[in-house]
């Protein structure tokens, strides 16, 4: 029996399934009324996969909250340790059987995100000073442990970079 390229890919409802359930799995959002966890974790991975705006995404979906209300429930994620944690159990929950064994070819990313504005106390340990990009200084930055396997990255970990934090100890948490 042969079988296509075509039958081994997922399609695009079997990963955004696969996605909504690993969400559910591992993240808590207390929501309510037309507003239920699964709505909002499907616009925010559907805006994100197709690089749009949340707004544009909740107009584009029937009998879905706007764009204020999605917001208002990501305003009240405050505990960014523990969405920190939610995310990495959501990660090490879904490495593929290969990539736990063997030889690995793993790698470290920082990302920077551009940051305008007076940060609010909560905020403020999370901004990281660099080199001017985009017009500010000031950036939200995160870094990425992922492996390399078969010319695909997959992502292992993530770590929200706060100023006072060290490379060693960014390293030392994403390898742990």
């Amino acid at each position: 029996m042969t079988v296509s390229l075509e039958q081994l890919a997922i399609t695009e409802t079997e990963t955004l399934n696969e996605v909504l359930e690993c969400l559910a799995e591992n993240f808590s959002i207390k929501t309510q009324g037309a507003c239920n966890q699964k709505t909002l974790f499907e616009i925010l991975v559907r805006a994100a996969s197709n690089g749009d705006t949340i707004e544009n995404t909740a107009k584009t979906l029937k009998k879905i909250p706007s764009g204020n209300d999605i917001r208002y429930y990501l305003n009240k994620i405050t505990d960014f340790e523990d969405l920190e944690r939610q995310i990495n159990q959501a990660l090490k929950s879904r490495v593929p059987k290969g990539i736990k064994n063997g030889h690995l070819k793993l790698a470290i990313d920082l990302n920077l995100i551009p940051y305008y504005g007076k940060p609010s106390n909560e905020e403020l340990p999370y901004i990281y000073r660099s080199q001017a990009k985009s017009g500010t200084c000031s950036f939200y930055a995160y870094a990425t442990l992922y492996v390399v396997r078969k010319g695909k990255r997959v992502t292992l970990a993530i770590r929200g970079v706060r100023w006072l934090d060290t490379s060693v100890a960014i390293i030392t948490y994403l390898l742990a």
